[in-house]
């Protein structure tokens, strides 16, 4: 399941940004490319589980916040062809440096983690060395 759709992408960035990233065709169709478009989702879903995976259980039951923006971000920066406006490579690069905080453990996510491995160790290891100094060959000292 992806983590953003295009009615999401047209629902925050408009039909008409869609249009003009998608459209690429020789002769224009003034439609949008649902394959661009899905394809620029799977690459954006596909970075986000890289960065997570360490941390997280895939797929998510339920995807927390704020994954699906991330998503949306980093499709819709992925779309464009040419150099993006400033407001759309700040959130990207947003995007990329919280997926990062994802990964080192600052950010915590509202979902399911993975269950770090076991060593096969039961508990506290004590190695206990001979004393040195003992009753026997203290005798006299005190």
């Amino acid at each position: 399941m992806p983590y953003c759709t295009q009615p999401d992408l047209e629902e925050r960035y408009g039909t008409q940004l869609l249009i003009d990233l998608t459209d690429r065709g020789e002769l224009a169709t003034g439609t949008i490319d649902t394959d661009t478009v899905t394809r620029a989702i799977s690459e954006a879903d596909a970075l986000i589980d890289g960065y997570v995976k360490g941390r997280y259980t895939l797929p998510f039951a339920v995807t927390p916040d704020p994954i699906p923006k991330i998503s949306r971000e980093i499709a819709i920066y992925t779309l464009h062809v040419y150099e993006p406006n400033e407001k759309i490579v700040r959130d990207y690069q947003q995007a990329i440096k919280t997926l990062q905080e994802i990964a080192k453990g600052n950010v915590i996510l509202d979902a399911d983690g993975v269950t770090p491995a076991e060593t096969g160790a039961g508990g506290v290891r004590v190695n206990d060395r001979e004393r040195p100094f003992t009753a026997e060959n203290l005798k006299g000292f005190i």
